[in-house]
């Protein structure tokens, strides 16, 4: 039986050869830009957060995901990223592949040099497989503390397990949490001898403006350099689309607190959890428009010089580009 995905790209490209016609908006289902960038993209950019859900018939998901993403092809991600003008990509693997990979690992090494993948390990992984982790690209681990929390000694547990394992091989700890889980852990960030990224604004919560708990210790982490908030995906924080105003104060007094440690992402395909879909059913990906998300970073940053930090340098630094 043909995909949706088969018959839109099959309708679109009869008789024009659509095994070598690129992925362009009419034909994609994963989400295109829809709005020019309206500044100049600094050579050697990074889309710091993304991932492609592949056919799971070549690269299968967990058994124990919570749901199924539509999938999302390297070619459509091309396509975002040429609209964009963006170079370079962090792959991070997403929740429903679990512990497995492979699918982060083939997309990084199709688009190396200029990819680096982050990934989820398992508690049993040897110190052997993560050197072959690192010679595929893989620069980073995540520390997936929404799982515990409500212990802080789990939270603190796991970020110190997250760590033991970046020792010695360049990488860093990407934490999964909210401001809590941050304060439960903000004394190990300090002491940290392994770089530590906060994802998605590090979880703050918009509506709950400047003073929310938690809110100064991740400003007080990322000025004082041990670690970085990664402003990306402003939807996954605010209902307030499409400009998400109520996250203007929030990514402003991050950036302010240190350019030197903010980066940016698109957290493309935009996979999401919906309720009333089965563990096994697609879920359709949002529609978000990156482009306009990435202009919004420049109304953010005060000028040219913060936002080749946010998107070149600290990128670069950080992933080893």
């Amino acid at each position: 039986m043909l995909s949706r995905r088969d018959i839109l790209i099959g309708t679109g490209m009869a008789g024009i050869g659509a095994l070598a016609r690129p992925v362009t908006n009419a034909f994609a289902i994963a989400a295109q830009p829809k709005t020019p960038v309206n500044f100049t993209v600094p050579d050697g950019a990074c889309d710091s957060h993304t991932c492609i859900v592949a056919d799971p018939a070549k690269f299968p998901l967990a058994a124990d995901r919570g749901y199924t993403p539509e999938t999302a092809s390297l070619d459509e991600m091309r396509s975002v990223h040429r609209a964009l003008h963006i170079q370079r990509v962090v792959i991070v693997q997403p929740s429903f592949y679990g512990t497995i990979s492979s699918c982060t690992l083939d997309t990084v090494r199709q688009l190396r040099p200029n990819a680096r993948g982050v990934v989820l390990i398992a508690d049993n992984a040897t110190n052997a497989e993560l050197d072959q982790l690192r010679r595929g690209g893989i620069c980073g681990i995540i520390c997936a503390a929404s799982e515990a929390h409500s212990n802080p000694e789990a939270v603190r547990n796991l970020f110190k397990i997250a760590v033991d394992r970046c020792q010695g091989r360049g990488w860093h700890v990407e934490f999964h949490g909210g401001l809590p889980e941050i304060e439960m852990i903000a004394e190990q960030v300090m002491a940290s001898s392994v770089p530590v990224i906060f994802d998605h604004f590090g979880g703050a919560k918009p509506a709950l403006g400047l003073n929310q708990p938690g809110f100064d210790t991740l400003l007080k982490l990322v000025h004082s350099g041990h670690a970085y908030a990664d402003a990306s995906a402003p939807y996954r924080v605010s209902k307030q689309a499409p400009d998400y105003p109520d996250v203007v104060p929030i990514a402003k007094a991050i950036i302010a607190a240190n350019p030197q440690r903010v980066t940016w992402g698109t957290g493309w395909p935009h996979p999401e959890h919906i309720d009333g879909y089965s563990k096994t059913q697609p879920v359709p990906l949002m529609q978000i428009d990156d482009a306009r998300n990435l202009n919004l970073l420049a109304t953010w940053t005060s000028g040219a010089a913060e936002l080749k930090l946010a998107l070149v340098e600290n990128p670069t630094r950080l992933y080893g580009f």
